[in-house]
């Protein structure tokens, strides 16, 4: 996968939940308050765009640490595909609104992570909702 596609993917994927991708104005604003190297929201649309295609090492790693990923992602494409698929399984997440579920379950035991599956696949029953693994994903109903 060329470099322009991995920086796409980033952003298409990784973004805030209810509402699209950052801009490249937002995400250059954000590298150069947090220290990182001057980049210009042009120069990540050329990158985007395949128009450019020789960033710098310090630009990848200010990239890799915006959007959260290791900076082997943007070289790598074994790494970069096994990124990828935890990157669309987060952006699933994030889209059926259960980003702040997975995120309050960092760090718990393997113990507590079963027996909150186990509740999650109850209150599934109770709704009548067959195995996920088995359906098209839908946005979650209001009761």
């Amino acid at each position: 996968m060329a470099l322009a596609d991995r920086i796409g993917h980033l952003f298409e994927v990784i973004h805030p939940a209810q509402r699209g991708p950052f801009s490249y104005k937002e995400v250059s604003d954000a590298i150069e308050a947090a220290g990182g190297p001057t980049i210009s929201a042009t120069y990540l649309w050329q990158l985007r765009k395949g128009i450019r295609d020789n960033p710098t090492k310090s630009h990848l790693e200010a990239l890799a640490r915006f959007f959260g990923v290791p900076v082997v992602y943007f070289f790598d494409d074994e790494a970069a595909a096994g990124i990828e698929e935890q990157l669309n399984l987060l952006a699933a997440l994030r889209d059926a609104g259960v980003q702040q579920v997975a995120l309050r379950a960092v760090g718990l035991s393997d113990r507590s992570l079963a027996a909150i599956q186990t509740m999650i696949e109850q209150a599934r029953q109770l709704e009548g909702l067959g195995d996920p693994a088995n359906e098209a994903p839908t946005k979650s109903r209001k009761s």
